[in-house]
């Protein structure tokens, strides 16, 4: 059988066994579609460490067409992620080729979480309620900014949010992330607070919590049943950021980054915000240690550094 072939029931065994997301899916045939672009390979067997070697070799020498800019190590390490679980897949199914294990993932720098400190935050979330327009849409997006900093929700999951998701009186719901798995999150009072304002101003009967009041949205957007999209949320989030005077960049995700350094600062311990957060690996949230790293040098002065 061709690789090209195991490439195809590959994605569909994501698909279906594993329960990956349709971006997943996309992203690991690209991944696999450029393997077998640049390595020539036709069967499994095809597939060797010299092989490998040399494939790694292209991707580093990849370059951007208009800035000249090489892959970045973690896009590099993406590829081969993808690669080494193909490797796994075959070897699930005891089809001769390289082992998995063999494949080692480029060494990365230190990642650089971006989050927003009080005076930041404070006035990001003030800023849908100081520029002039529609009220609901200011409602709704003072709820959409209180919700993903009470809540650290992925920019996905909040957009497809239904009404029925969310009780209220209980301050906390149930979100299905990544891989399908649940967890539980927390509204604060100022969330459920504009929440509840939002709902209220609401006459449609759309089930989804947010949707695009905007009449300059798409045909898509405009319909009641529709909920409000990720990417338009994004847009929201950038503008909201250059209203309260903020320049760095600013996404949905930075208010989940910020969201785990509050928590963090706060006493919370990584393990619980690795729950909170929906991670499925510690190394993940341990991205977050320059907040630890802060709190054990107040430790250390506080304790160590005194005069004698």
């Amino acid at each position: 059988m061709t690789v090209n072939k195991l490439i195809i029931e590959f994605l569909e065994y994501l698909e279906i066994e594993r329960n990956r997301s349709a971006q997943t899916i996309k992203n690991y045939d690209y991944y696999l579609k450029r393997f077998l672009k640049l390595s020539k390979v036709k069967t499994p067997q095809d597939i060797t460490q010299d092989k490998v070697r040399k494939y790694r070799l292209q991707l580093n020498r990849i370059t951007n067409p208009n800035t000249g800019e090489p892959l970045k190590k973690k896009t590099q390490n993406y590829h081969m992620i993808a690669l080494r679980a193909f490797l796994k897949y075959l070897a699930k199914r005891d089809i001769k080729s390289m082992a998995a294990e063999k494949i080692e993932l480029a060494k990365q720098e230190d990642r650089q979480i971006e989050f927003l400190d009080g005076s930041e935050l404070e006035r990001l979330l003030e800023a849908p309620l100081q520029v002039k327009g529609n009220e609901i849409i200011k409602l709704r997006n003072k709820a959409i900014l209180e919700l993903l900093f009470s809540t650290g929700l992925r920019v996905s999951e909040l957009a497809h949010l239904k009404i029925s998701d969310i009780n209220l009186k209980r301050e906390e719901f149930s979100v299905r992330g990544k891989g399908g798995k649940v967890r539980i999150v927390f509204l604060s009072e100022q969330a459920r607070y504009w929440l509840k304002k939002y709902l209220d101003k609401r006459t449609d009967i759309s089930p989804y919590m947010f949707v695009a009041h905007d009449r300059a949205q798409s045909a898509r957007e405009q319909t009641d049943s529709a909920p409000i999209t990720s990417r338009s949320i994004e847009r929201m989030v950038s503008k909201y950021a250059r209203v309260a005077g903020i320049m760095k960049k600013i996404t949905p995700h930075t208010l989940r980054h910020s969201y785990a350094t509050d928590l963090l600062r706060n006493g919370a311990d990584i393990r619980s915000v690795q729950s909170m957060l929906g991670h499925s690996s510690i190394t993940t949230t341990q991205v977050y240690t320059h907040v630890t790293d802060q709190q054990l040098k107040k430790i250390y002065k506080k304790f160590h550094n005194k005069k004698t």
